[in-house]
């Protein structure tokens, strides 16, 4: 795919992605090059959290086997897809307990949200991470629908509390506990989401910032989603929400071995939808407001470095 000209009277395509390259890849050892223990990771305290504590004698592989398995069984559901955190860190020799997340949705109940907001598909699919904090017991954690609700302005959506039961049954199943609700569940409309709006098509702009992730290799593209297609593959209507979902372990996992429970909120994401007749809008979570949500240390560089590589690509998808 070619890329709008421009943009390039202040930088050429080729030296954008490679100052690109070169902010995603950043390393992820602390300074003395140790791997510091996870010292927290207690989501009692993250704004719109749920989380089940399982039972001392339930190992994580078996509760994420639950889990996945009772998703599948439901076919109205599809697992978009699964993320090992560990096996991540692994792969560029970090050290990281054991972290997965699964993505997962059902269009007849997200769908109604995204007629109210397009930007709702900015949290969408559902999610759930499944952790376990150093050797204590294992953690079945997902945002709450309430919380989707009022970042997003669409609490009037009649499925909100079918999602709200469904999940918290789910969670509470496979990990055989009692849900837990975080203390603060109050989030601002729009609080922590970056957004610009331009001329375009959602066509156009999706696929310049497609090409961009794709022509990194430091990225990975982990999920696409065409929420408009999915609305319609159930007889429902969206004007044109596309999703892409994508990673770098170099820049997740140094957030990742201080908080697990970020592991809810990466890889990172970004929304493209039209929000007029000729205006496309790229939204993505601002990687500031998710270490604060977790409580990363701000002194860790990598929450500063995706925010200006999301800033870059956003710049790039939007043609400028």
């Amino acid at each position: 795919m070619s890329l709008v000209d421009s943009y390039l009277y202040r930088m050429t395509f080729r030296s954008l992605l490679l100052l690109i390259a070169s902010i995603l890849a950043v390393g992820c050892n602390d300074d003395d090059g140790t791997f510091q223990p996870l010292d927290r990771n207690e989501p009692d305290d993250v704004v719109g959290l749920s989380y089940v504590q399982a039972p001392e004698d339930r190992g994580l592989a078996t509760i994420y086997s639950a889990l996945t398995s009772a998703l599948r069984a439901n076919a109205n559901i599809s697992i978009v897809a699964e993320i090992d955190h560990q096996a991540n860190a692994q792969a560029i020799n970090e050290q990281l307990d054991s972290t997965r997340v699964v993505l997962f949705g059902n269009p007849r109940l997200g769908t109604p949200l995204m007629q109210i907001n397009p930007q709702a598909g900015l949290d969408l699919p559902q999610k759930m991470l499944v952790y376990r904090p150093g050797d204590d017991e294992v953690i079945v954690a997902y945002n709450t629908p309430t919380y989707l609700a009022n970042r997003h302005g669409v609490g009037s959506a009649a499925t909100l509390q079918t999602i709200e039961d469904a999940l918290r049954n789910l969670a509470g199943t496979t990990g055989m506990g009692d849900v837990e609700d975080a203390e603060d569940n109050d989030v601002a409309l729009n609080e922590g989401v970056i957004g610009q709006t331009d001329k375009g098509t959602v066509d156009s702009v999706y696929m310049r910032l497609r090409a961009a992730l794709f022509n990194n290799p430091d990225i990975t593209i982990v999920a696409e989603l065409d929420h408009q297609a999915n609305a319609a593959s159930v007889g429902l209507d969206l004007p044109p929400i596309r999703l892409i979902v994508f990673g770098n372990p170099a820049l997740g996992t140094p957030l990742l071995q201080d908080e697990q429970i970020i592991g809810i909120d990466l890889p990172q994401k970004m929304l493209v939808y039209a929000s007029g007749d000729r205006d496309v809008t790229v939204a993505y979570n601002d990687p500031f407001y998710l270490a604060e949500r977790h409580g990363v240390d701000r002194d860790i560089p990598e929450s500063a470095t995706i925010r200006d590589a999301l800033a870059q690509l956003t710049e790039i998808a939007l043609g400028r």
